[in-house]
């Protein structure tokens, strides 16, 4: 999975929402403010306020995010995660969190691996794997 450019510009710029699902299989969606992408096929993601989240990652290591305007970047990225508590990872979302407001003390850091990408452009190609 590649993601391109245009893709890593529009994570890092807008807010994305987060979907998860507990091991009971209850759907959780969440706004997150703090994701970046590291590459083409990683995103960095701080856990500043997480409860529900983090416990379904904990549980299920699959997660799906959106960009807030998914009019202009209409894609769903699917993928597995990796929960940081300390490390390289926790550092940087420690440093980048606290820059940007220094009262915010980062619980975590998940490293999104984007494993599909899908459309979600309404009409006929909605749903569609792209890559």
């Amino acid at each position: 999975m590649v993601l391109t450019e245009e893709m890593m510009d529009a994570i890092e710029k807008n807010l994305v929402f987060v979907a998860t699902v507990s091991k009971e299989g209850v759907p959780n969606v969440v706004p997150i403010g703090f994701a970046r992408p590291l590459d083409e096929k990683s995103i960095l993601i701080a856990d500043n306020y997480m409860n529900k989240t983090i416990k379904n990652l904990e549980d299920n290591h699959k997660l799906s995010l959106i960009v807030q305007d998914a009019k202009s970047l209409p894609y769903q990225f699917k993928g597995t995660v990796k929960i940081f508590k300390s490390g390289e990872y926790f550092d940087q979302v420690v440093d980048w969190a606290q820059n940007v407001m220094s009262e915010l003390e980062p619980k975590s850091a998940i490293l999104f691996t984007v494993e599909d990408i899908y459309s979600v452009k309404p009409g006929p190609e909605a749903g569609k794997k792209i890559a």
